[in-house]
């Protein structure tokens, strides 16, 4: 998952209320990395990874575009 948060400091809280979330929901302590600086913090929820980016770090990184795969050529042209 990604998400955005508007500052370093509201990409901290929001990553520190999920842990505490995930943690009362009974998943245990979930490790939080990057939250010191609130750049890009990752809180590793098991199956699940989430990131969360200050709007100018996300775009920086693109990680949509980085897990996104195209429709390889040969596909598109037996679709036409």
């Amino acid at each position: 998952m990604i998400a955005n948060g508007r500052s370093s400091r509201h990409v901290a809280s929001i990553a520190e209320h999920l842990a505490r979330r995930l943690k009362e929901a009974g998943y245990g302590t979930r490790p939080v990395d990057g939250a010191k600086q609130g750049d890009w913090v990752l809180v590793d929820a098991g199956d699940v990874i989430i990131h969360i980016f200050r709007p100018e770090v996300r775009a920086y990184y693109d990680l949509e575009g980085m897990w996104s795969v195209g429709e390889p050529a040969r596909a598109a042209r037996a679709t036409r």
